[in-house]
């Protein structure tokens, strides 16, 4: 009979045990466990202590990708905060743009409504822009971008879609000044468009009144009506719209109307005139405009020269 060696003499369970069978071993062991806990959940009081247990290292595992998603939010934060800005800056550039365009609508509309009238008069005419107002609030004065180059004259009327504005005082080669109907010193021949009853419109220094300080007190007159241009001594053509009657007051013993009217023309609005020529008009053919030496503001538009 053979004698015991020495891998005889080592215990069982100290014999050494193939990967092979350990890996099934394992596997075997932890089918029969998660078995046994989903049968009777008695691993529950196991598994929370090794969630405890473990949760420092979940902690450092977890912070490297955290720490990954908070340096990325901060980056896209700035990143979205300068792209804030240059969009606000955008936005507010394209609403100043849009008042822009907004204005040069209105303004389309306005030479649109001055070539409208243009189209319907018989005379030649010349769209002019209004470059400054007078700053005085009892002298009504505008300065045109058209001058003596351009053919303009002293005396030339002004008118803009819905009637006369005023006459031009002074010229330069490059530019001209013009005296509003509604100033204090000016006066245009008018007459009633209903009667043809003959007067003069005087300025009052506001720029939405003129006053008929000559009527009768028996005289057809009536708020409403319109006033035109009767053409009287030259300064203005025939027919164009004055102004039209507001009120019509007669005191007690006064000798003459009490009588005001507004003008037709924007005179406070917009940025553009139109300078007319008359059909028999000898300037017509030539920028050249006529001695003026002796002309001086007031009499540009006083009743006096009126010739009424």
């Amino acid at each position: 009979m053979r004698g015991l060696t020495d891998d005889d003499k080592t215990p069982l369970l100290n014999r050494r045990v193939a990967p092979g069978i350990k890996i099934v071993i394992i596997i075997v062991v932890s089918i029969v466990l998660m078995m046994v806990d989903h049968a009777h959940d008695s691993l529950a009081p196991v598994r929370s202590t090794l969630a405890v247990a473990l949760q420092p290292i979940q902690i450092a595992a977890e912070l490297p990708g955290e720490l990954t998603e908070y340096l990325g939010r901060y980056f896209d934060r700035g990143e979205l905060i300068a792209d804030n800005e240059a969009l606000s800056q955008k936005v507010l550039l394209l609403k100043v743009r849009l008042q822009k365009l907004a204005a040069l609508e209105a303004e389309n509309e306005r030479i649109r409504a001055l070539l409208a009238s243009a189209s319907s008069l018989d005379q030649n005419v010349l769209i002019a822009r209004i470059l400054s107002v007078t700053p005085d609030p009892y002298r009504h004065y505008i300065k045109l971008n058209k001058g003596s180059a351009d053919g303009v004259f002293v005396g030339q009327a002004l008118v803009d879609a819905n009637g006369i504005m005023g006459q031009v005082t002074d010229v330069t080669p490059l530019d001209s000044r013009a005296i509003l109907i509604t100033d204090a010193n000016h006066g245009i021949p008018v007459e009633i468009n209903r009667t043809g009853l003959q007067t003069i419109a005087q300025g009052t220094g506001k720029s939405d009144e003129l006053r008929l300080p000559f009527l009768a007190n028996n005289s057809d007159i009536k708020a409403g009506d319109l006033l035109v241009s009767s053409g009287l001594g030259g300064r203005y053509p025939a027919g164009y719209p004055v102004a039209r009657i507001s009120t019509v007051t007669h005191q007690p013993g006064d000798e003459f109307l009490d009588v005001i009217a507004q003008p037709t023309a924007h005179l406070n609005r917009g940025r553009e005139v139109l300078l007319v020529w008359t059909q028999d008009d000898d300037r017509l053919t030539g920028p050249e405009s006529p001695d003026t030496s002796t002309t001086d503001d007031t009499d540009a538009g006083a009743p006096a020269d009126s010739g009424s």
